[in-house]
């Protein structure tokens, strides 16, 4: 898919310069702005997308917006980074952006506790837009804290399971696995020894494996990351140390932390033509769905299979949800003319056409419920098991914190210790990382 490659590697990066742009501008503007949105005014949209094929659907959703709303103009300013944006809020004037949007749902809680970005509720309201149902679920729930709505969904990514049909069918394997145990059970069945080391391997499952990490791989047990106080919940949700365990169990059932890893060292690049998924060295990849279509592009050998990823046992009746993220949207608290910033927000972000033509040219999943119905929506069919998961209610994100995606950073690192055996007490381990989560929300507040 077009530009996911930049995409996704920016989301990654972006937290700590993201932080900094929360912190550039504090201090809520009065809800709703006094601009008059219906004289002729001009106002700046910067984005991060950089590549033509991104960029050129960019500028025909604006297009479309200008001819509908003729008096607005739109400056559009691509490629602009969260470092550009931070150094932007902070210097104001005129050529500082109206509306932002960001790869990293991650730092939403910044935005919102900070006051970097406006406080959306009053324009939903006031416009009659009830946003609990005119987003998914998960969505919905990425893009606000605390009850402050400062950012708004502008497509989304869904992860599911990639496969090999053509491994699958020599290994006798039949369906793709809908429950961990059964995904455990394929992994082995699709591994192939050689040597020392691979011919292919089921699964790449340490979590240094590019999308395989405990973000992604934790949200098909849908733990409860914090407790009604906001306390870290990762030392008393029994599901944590299930999803480590499991992760862990499969590391060494495929040959050991140590082996994987050489094995990983060798493998190519995770946004080249040489991703393992692509050249068959490895039959399954827990991925988003760009992967479709950088994996099409590569022309494998193979025919590519796509699922929902595998559910724990004893949720097998919720198979078919995921883990879902995507880009934001907002209006930073120094513009000084929001209700124009808004309407161009409100139509990239809950017009059904605009939503659905935009999903089209980037490939990315519709963020609206309508949009995700809808029949002008064009694709391979295998794309449908994305915006199934985009539908799923029982689909899960990240919870938003006030210092970002800390807490995230903490609970991985503590996978990063107990799969290569540097941790061996998993409790005392989840205890620790609790009282680190806690911490850091503290000093942040």
């Amino acid at each position: 898919m077009p530009g996911m490659s930049q995409r996704a590697a920016v989301a990654l990066a972006a937290s700590a310069s993201l932080a900094l742009l929360a912190t550039a501008c504090t201090g809520q503007s009065s809800a709703g702005g006094s601009d008059d949105a219906s004289k002729e005014t001009t106002i700046n949209f910067w984005h991060g997308w950089s590549a033509p094929a991104e960029q050129k659907p960019i500028k025909e959703l604006v297009k479309r917006f200008e001819k509908a709303h003729p008096n607005i103009h739109v400056n559009v300013v691509g490629n602009m980074t969260d470092d550009k944006v931070n150094q932007a809020l902070r210097a104001g004037g005129d050529k500082a952006p109206d509306v932002v949007s960001s790869f990293t749902t991650n730092s939403v809680g910044k935005f919102c506790s900070s006051g970097a970005f406006v406080d959306l509720n009053p324009f939903f309201k006031k416009d009659g837009i009830d946003p609990d149902t005119t987003f998914p679920k998960a969505m919905n729930e990425y893009t606000q804290f605390d009850g402050n709505r400062c950012t708004v969904p502008l497509l989304g990514d869904a992860y599911g399971l990639y496969y090999n049909k053509t491994a699958f069918d020599k290994a006798g394997i039949k369906s793709p696995p809908k429950t961990w145990s059964e995904f455990a059970a394929d992994a082995k069945k699709l591994t192939i020894k050689k040597g020392d080391s691979f011919s292919q391997l089921g699964v790449m499952p340490n979590y240094h494996g590019w999308e395989f990490t405990t973000e992604h791989v934790f949200a098909q047990w849908s733990p409860t990351y914090f407790d009604a106080s906001g306390k870290s919940n990762v030392a008393k949700d029994p599901k944590f140390e299930e999803g480590f365990k499991f992760q862990k169990k499969l590391v060494d059932e495929l040959g050991g932390y140590k082996k994987l890893e050489k094995y990983r060292s060798g493998l190519g690049d995770e946004w080249g033509p040489k991703h393992p998924f692509h050249t068959g060295q490895v039959a399954m990849q827990l991925d988003g769905e760009w992967r479709l279509g950088m994996a099409l592009d590569a022309k494998p050998d193979f025919e590519i299979g796509v699922a929902p990823l595998p559910v724990p046992d004893d949720q097998a009746d919720q198979y078919g949800k995921g883990y879902i993220t995507g880009t934001i949207a907002g209006i930073p608290s120094t513009s000084k003319k929001q209700n124009a910033a808004w309407e161009l927000v409100k139509y990239m972000t809950t017009n059904t056409d605009a939503v659905v033509d935009f999903s089209n040219a980037i490939h990315n999943v519709p963020s609206t419920l309508a949009a995700l119905k809808s029949p002008k929506l064009k694709y391979d069919p295998r794309f449908k098991t994305f915006l199934d998961i985009a539908s799923n209610p029982n689909s899960q994100t990240a919870p938003a914190s006030v210092n970002g995606g800390v807490y995230l950073n903490t609970i991985q690192k503590l996978g990063y210790d107990y799969e290569s055996g540097k941790l061996t007490d998993l409790k005392a381990g989840l205890k620790k990382a609790a009282q680190q989560i806690d911490t850091d929300i503290a000093q942040a507040k």
